[in-house]
């Protein structure tokens, strides 16, 4: 079903449109498109999207994407005529991500691999849509060499009967059914593997570090990295994600594309700036690392560059206040003065 007629504005749909992400990319859109939100908010939250409910370019569907979605059926769609329009494009995002949570989660992964993908890509081919997967770094598994720098053609090692597996090996399937759908269809479907995005909304308690750290800083409680002294990562901030989307959906790219910082940064230094936006007391403790929290490789994104024109432009110092902002907001607190010339170290 590929409609020839788009009446004002695209009908656009965003699986797992509550979530961390889902709900900024709805954000994005709403001001030119007609979304349509699909979660169950088994990993998300409804004050992600609830100032969104009265737009009018905006309609919430709570469904479980296990089950066939058949959106002609929903009344509330009325408006966007999905009868004689159908949908134009699809991010699928619909994916539990909660490191506290991972352990319950192992079969919610699975299902989000396999069947949630399954049904993402046959409405896409229903409606022959564009189809955009946001996949994962972890699809390239733990990588050989600390702050090692891989393509999107390096081949991760994956154990695939680990504690892990069914979200790494299941990221990497999900990936499999997209390319496969493509080639037997050829469907117009795209994959990104973002690496560690931040930003405001990100769940507290739930093990994302920055968010935690946030919190911790803001109680008074020790911030508490998962790992040594030496653990480093990357960080992308949400702003740079979107545009990243964006310029994949609207070219003729395949992917899949590395988006993400290739700077490694200590997570102890990320967790010192923070106490110093905050002017906190805290402590800073090394713990345990949680099964969800594995180091990350650096992503090598000349394609990113090259292909996209693309490049993160939001620096930590300032992503990292926009995160601030937000949590301290949510908690009624005021704002703290902060010199933005001192460096990351």
């Amino acid at each position: 079903m590929k409609s020839k007629f788009i009446f004002d504005a695209k009908n656009i749909l965003v699986l797992g449109g509550a979530g961390f992400i889902g709900s900024h990319l709805c954000d994005a859109l709403v001001e030119k498109h007609k979304v349509i939100c699909v979660d169950n908010f088994s990993g998300s939250s409804e004050k992600n999207i609830d100032h969104l409910l009265a737009h009018p370019n905006f309609k919430f569907i709570k469904h479980d994407l296990l089950n066939e979605l058949a959106l002609e059926n929903f009344v509330e769609l009325k408006d966007f005529k999905i009868e004689f329009q159908g949908v134009q494009e699809i991010y699928n995002l619909a994916c539990p991500t909660s490191p506290v949570d991972f352990a319950k989660n192992k079969i919610a992964n699975l299902l989000a691999n396999s069947y949630v993908v399954k049904n993402a890509v046959d409405l896409a081919l229903r409606y022959q849509a564009k189809l955009l997967h946001v996949s994962s770094s972890v699809v390239y598994g733990r990588p050989a060499v600390a702050g090692q720098r891989l393509m999107e053609t390096d081949q991760g090692v994956i154990d695939h009967l680990s504690e892990r597996s069914s979200y790494d090996e299941g990221k990497r399937f999900a990936e499999t059914m997209v390319h496969t759908y493509r080639q037997v269809y050829q469907l117009d479907a795209k994959i990104i593997r973002p690496f560690r995005v931040y930003g405001p909304r990100l769940a507290l308690d739930q093990g994302y570090m920055i968010p935690d750290f946030i919190s911790a800083a803001l109680d008074g409680k020790p911030l508490m990295i998962y790992g040594d002294e030496n653990f480093t990562s990357t960080f992308c901030y949400i702003d740079d994600l979107l545009s990243a989307m964006f310029k994949m959906m609207a070219s003729d790219l395949e992917g899949p594309i590395n988006i993400g910082s290739d700077v490694r940064i200590k997570i102890g230094d990320v967790a010192r700036r923070i106490k110093d936006m905050l002017k906190s007391s805290s402590e800073i403790t090394y713990v345990d690392p949680l099964l969800f929290m594995t180091p990350l490789a650096t992503p090598n994104i000349s394609q990113a560059r090259d292909l996209l024109g693309w490049i993160p432009l939001v620096t930590l110092d300032n992503g990292l206040q926009k995160t601030v902002d937000d949590l301290r907001a949510a908690k009624g607190l005021k704002a703290v003065d902060y010199d933005y010339a001192r460096p990351i170290t």
